[in-house]
């Protein structure tokens, strides 16, 4: 009698969801698969043996990924983290100031609807300021994760033009800049950079 005989590696999924596939160009459905090696009989999978690895695989062009891949945020998640995170720097610069300042109340407002934060008003301004100021973190840290160098930079001023439409910076707006530019991984030089010219500017005008 012929025994036929051999390994092979079988693998089930772990999970499954959405991800940002490199090779797609876009997010797509993903499968979340660990492999383990069996002893095979008759080509039947019959003693499991020790374990392969994990993957993570693209169900629409069935490239194989790295699990780290999973920690990549998807387009959605980019698009979302835009307004979440402008909306999170314009409350702390407010409240570092006068949260009740007309001119300043408005910038903050153009600001977060160019950010794409639809029919972004004072009601949602106010709502963002009642929130505790810890909340804040988590959006500005995803938004400089997010952005280049000279796009935090721009930002950065942004949020110094709105302190500055009550008057000149005082101690805790440029404090509240100093420390909104650290959460968006700005260096200290490129921050006192941005924060200066854009004082300079202003006294200018």
């Amino acid at each position: 009698m012929l025994i036929i005989w051999g390994l092979r590696v079988v693998y089930h999924t772990i999970a499954q969801g959405v991800f940002y596939c490199r090779k797609c160009g876009g997010d797509r459905n993903y499968r979340h698969r660990a492999g383990r090696r069996f002893f095979t009989l008759f080509f039947i999978p019959v003693i499991p043996l020790n374990k392969t690895g994990e993957h993570v695989q693209c169900l629409t062009c069935k490239t194989g990924y790295v699990t780290d891949v999973l920690r990549l945020p998807t387009t959605a998640q980019m698009q979302a983290a835009l307004p979440a995170g402008v909306r999170a720097v314009i409350s702390v610069m407010l409240r570092a100031g006068d949260p009740g300042c007309v001119p300043a109340r408005r910038r903050a407002i153009e600001m977060a609807a160019g950010a794409g934060a639809q029919g972004y008003g004072d009601a949602a301004l106010d709502a963002d300021l009642a929130q505790p100021p810890a909340t804040a973190r988590a959006p500005i840290a995803t938004l400089g994760g997010q952005l280049k160098p000279e796009a935090r930079e721009w930002y950065l001023a942004e949020l110094v033009r709105i302190a500055l439409a009550d008057g000149p910076l005082t101690g805790a707006e440029r404090a509240a800049a100093e420390a909104i530019a650290v959460e968006l991984s700005m260096t200290q030089a490129q921050a006192y950079g941005a924060i200066m010219m854009t004082e300079q500017a202003a006294n200018q005008d």
